[in-house]
């Protein structure tokens, strides 16, 4: 991390010396910078006399003595509180006063580092992503001591290195480490609810979702000791809120050796010659609808008119009508809704419709090329193939999930959602840096606030609901801001 930060202030004009303290680690570094500034040469990215002017500005130094008269310090050092202080303690003796600090920790409370220093207001975070010459996001963060103008001028110094930088404040997880939680921790919940199998929860977030990778694809990638050690950090940060509470399933992967790409074994099986199971897909269900009778597809909501230009366009006509209640379509004795958080057999019990199926959220209805779908527990089987033979006929692979509530999509931006908006609520960061973040930082196909946004405010606050009725725990508790803009019937971004 520390030679990725250094080739990215090389690159943009700087004099940059680096310090290790392993012997001959700094001029390593700058060896291996040097020949990725030669290879982007190659790949016409830079210059030749680019690439060796930006060699050229890259120094090791000997010792802390020799950073004497540097302007901006960044540590990049073990991620220990003890070590960075005592560090930063050195440095105050030998820096000039005017001169910067910044932490690229991406856990350890800012104000904590700063708390040994005489003067902790020139101390901020300037947290990278990994790898940091490929990565857009810069978080900087400012802890209570930090002066605004030192975090302006770490804001600014990021976004002339080509960087993208977002404000936040120092709280366990500052953005992306917090509010990225639930994508993890509301897949493993479905997993071990028998929901439905990681290959199929990974499918659906990224054929209906729009993710990168699924979450059990990330944890293998990431690897489980690292993902679930930054969970407790942040849950015992919080004290222990049921918000970040970590997962048993992922202990027991820890546990059992099971650390993913790096040890040959995850959720996923990367020894030589393994085949994994994949998705759950419906066979084929669309001859039902012959026999159904007509499909109603009702009302103008953005998952009905999806549906309907869908099956029109496949040459399947559909009827329309006014939507009586919240269900989107009905064929022979199936009636379908977008789930809103409520299992389909709470919804059966509540409309007294025993053949009642849902359906997940989608990033777009128009473009998904895969669904989730729940049926009641009381629904017969010629609904449940022509529920699953309606969508199919729209174009959708169909994943069928044990009734759990939310089902997986919804649920997770439901908390996605969530998390930032309390994020914001608390001050740590803007509704635009959150999202930023989210998008930047972990690759997200829309910032969680946007989605909301488009999903409707009500909706979300609906789902958080029903999942908090369903499972009793404070965990699903709804941020005051989603509350406040509901009520003021005013989206996030208003």
């Amino acid at each position: 991390m520390g030679a990725g930060i250094a080739q990215i202030a090389a690159a943009a004009g700087h004099e940059v010396l680096l310090f290790d303290a392993r012997e001959g680690a700094a001029e390593k570094a700058i060896v291996g910078i040097a020949a990725q500034f030669s290879r982007l040469a190659e790949k016409g990215k830079l210059s030749a006399a680019e690439a060796s002017a930006a060699s050229g500005r890259l120094k090791a130094a000997r010792d802390l003595q020799g950073l004497f008269d540097a302007g901006l310090i960044v540590e990049a050092i073990v991620e220990n509180l003890e070590a960075k202080q005592g560090l930063f303690r050195s440095l105050e003796a030998i820096v000039a006063p005017t001169a910067l600090f910044a932490t690229n920790t991406s856990a350890i409370s800012v104000t904590a580092i700063g708390a040994a220093l005489t003067q902790p207001e020139r101390l901020a975070g300037l947290h990278f992503f990994n790898p940091a010459p490929l990565m857009a996001l810069v978080e900087v963060v400012s802890g209570l001591a930090t002066t605004p103008s030192v975090a302006e001028t770490l804001y600014d110094t990021a976004k002339a290195w080509g960087k993208s930088p977002v404000h936040t404040t120092s709280t366990p997880g500052f953005i992306v480490n917090r509010v990225a939680r639930p994508f993890y921790a509301e897949a493993q919940r479905v997993l071990q609810e028998g929901g439905a199998d990681a290959a199929t929860i990974d499918a659906c977030c990224k054929e209906g979702g729009g993710f990168r990778m699924g979450p059990f694809e990330l944890m293998d990638l990431i690897g489980h000791d690292v993902n679930l050690a930054v969970t407790k950090t942040v849950w015992a940060a919080y004290f222990h809120d049921p918000r970040f509470l970590p997962s048993l399933l992922q202990q027991e992967m820890v546990a059992a050796g099971f650390l993913g790409r790096k040890s040959g074994r995850g959720f996923y099986d990367y020894r030589p010659d393994a085949t994994n199971p994949p998705p759950n897909t419906a066979s084929d269900a669309r001859a039902t609808l012959d026999a159904a009778g007509p499909v109603t597809v009702f009302g103008q909501s953005i998952a009905a008119q999806a549906l309907r230009e869908r099956l029109t366009a496949a040459g399947r006509p559909c009827l329309s009508a006014e939507a009586t209640d919240d269900r989107i379509a009905q064929v022979g004795e199936a009636v379908v809704y977008v789930t809103d958080g409520r299992t389909a057999s709470h919804r059966a019990f509540a409309s007294g419709l025993a053949n009642t199926f849902v359906i997940d959220l989608a990033l777009d209805y128009r473009t998904a090329s895969r669904l989730a779908m729940a049926g009641a527990e009381g629904a017969n089987e010629a609904a449940r193939s022509q529920a699953v033979g309606l969508l199919q006929a729209a174009g959708f692979a169909v994943s069928v999930f044990r009734d759990v509530p939310g089902l997986i999509l919804m649920r997770t931006v439901a908390m996605l959602a969530n998390e930032a908006a309390d994020a914001v609520n608390q001050g740590v960061c803007t509704v635009a840096a959150a999202d930023t973040g989210m998008r930047l930082g972990v690759n997200y196909p829309l910032g969680p606030l946007a989605w909301a946004d488009a999903i409707g405010l009500p909706r979300v606050r609906d789902v958080l609901a029903h999942l908090g009725q369903a499972y009793g725990e404070d965990r699903y508790r709804i941020s005051p801001l989603i509350h406040q803009r509901v009520f003021a019937k005013k989206a996030l971004y208003d």
